[in-house]
């Protein structure tokens, strides 16, 4: 179990918009007490202030009152976590159970790697891309893969881009991020993820040929909501 938790942290470290710090071991607890609650429809979010300092937590909903002194079990660290129901974006966050109530521990919530914040790690080359599209029944643009990406799952796309980040040999693949100028960084229309066992390089224009994957699943809460999967790259 702590190979496979460790390959993943390697994996979303490496490819980027990953968790910038390891989870804490499945037995650690956080104990604190309560100086603010948040409730929404699944979680208990709980302002606690610990010996090592304030950090939020969440928990499977409960009723907790302020002052009172709780026990986080099955701790779980996420870092740069943002909540669109309390519209927050938590520097550190631990997901974890209620010690005493009762309670199921609160998973960790799936996370598309695409909508984390750009800041958190960008593309090692983000300067203006311009790069004509692909040409062939199956061409697409970058922009085009992520906004069709339901439609197009399991199909063969041709994918013309700039290799913006490349991270090779991590759980038997190459993970590449190509930008063609279409889409935007504000809905993150404009960088696809591609996986291949061919090379390449950072500032390299390559066709990829490959298959659409969505809500692709790395365990851990982690998935991405699309990619193009085993892609043949051609300069």
């Amino acid at each position: 179990m702590r190979s496979f938790v460790a390959v993943i942290l390697a994996l979303l470290a490496c490819i980027g918009w990953a968790a910038e710090t390891a989870p804490p071991p499945q037995s650690a607890s956080v104990k604190g007490e309560v100086l603010e609650v948040k409730d929404v429809d699944a979680y208990t979010y709980l302002r606690l202030k610990t010996k090592d300092g304030e950090i939020w937590a969440a928990v499977s909903k409960a009723p907790v009152a302020k002052g009172a002194a709780v026990t986080i079990e099955n701790a779980n660290m996420m870092t740069n976590f943002e909540s669109k129901t309390l519209k927050k974006t938590f520097d550190r966050i631990v997901f974890g159970s209620l010690a005493g109530a009762g309670a199921a521990a609160a998973p960790p919530p799936r996370v598309d790697m695409a909508q984390m914040h750009a800041g958190v790690s960008a593309p090692a080359d983000t300067g203006n891309v311009t790069v004509p599209k692909a040409k062939g029944p199956d061409a697409r643009t970058v922009a085009e893969i992520v906004e069709k990406r339901a439609a197009l799952n399991n199909k063969p796309v041709l994918v013309r881009g700039k290799v913006v980040k490349y991270t090779a040999g991590v759980m038997g693949k190459n993970w590449v991020h190509l930008r063609d100028g279409s889409g935007s960084p504000a809905d993150n229309t404009n960088d696809v993820l591609v996986t291949t066992l061919d090379e390449t390089k950072i500032g390299d224009v390559v066709i990829a040929r490959g298959t659409v994957r969505t809500d692709v699943d790395l365990g851990s809460g982690y998935f991405y909501a699309v990619l193009v999967d085993e892609a043949k790259l051609q300069k």
